[in-house]
């Protein structure tokens, strides 16, 4: 599965050249997530309204070309691995050319009460029934 978003970057997410600073990248990462969970049909609020938690584990950015202020890009989530306690997402981001200007990565660990790590499918198995089944099938390694 993948989600799609556009975005249009903000003046104050640039920096003095009109490029979009590397701490905004983690923000739109997130953005992709809760819109990939809202896709799935389950909105990230009811996951944590089921006292489930997502904590950053691992997160990387790999540089393409640069992002501008005032382009039109489109982000395209995919989720890479959903295992009994952590989840994998790629992050796409293409200019108005269809270029590729940005690849992202973020593992997330699934956490329960007091912050500890949980086994999801052991928990909650309807949340990682549904997480699995959205696993992207290597669609993600190719053009969008």
């Amino acid at each position: 599965m993948k989600s799609v978003m556009s975005i249009v970057p903000r003046y104050q997410e640039t920096d003095q050249m009109g490029v979009i600073h590397h701490s905004v990248y983690p923000i739109w990462y997130e953005m992709g997530r809760v819109k990939f969970c809202d896709d799935m049909g389950m909105s990230f609020k009811s996951i944590e309204a089921q006292g489930v938690g997502l904590a950053m584990v691992e997160m990387t950015s790999q540089f393409k070309k640069p992002s501008f202020f005032g382009e039109l890009y489109t982000q395209y989530t995919y989720l890479t691995e959903c295992s009994r306690v952590k989840m994998t997402f790629r992050y796409e981001l293409y200019n108005s050319n269809e270029e590729l200007v940005h690849i992202g990565h973020t593992t997330l660990a699934w956490l329960g009460a007091g912050f500890r790590p949980q086994n999801i499918m052991k928990n909650h198995p309807d949340i990682y029934r549904l997480f699995a089944r959205a696993v992207d099938s290597g669609e993600a390694n190719e053009k969008h």
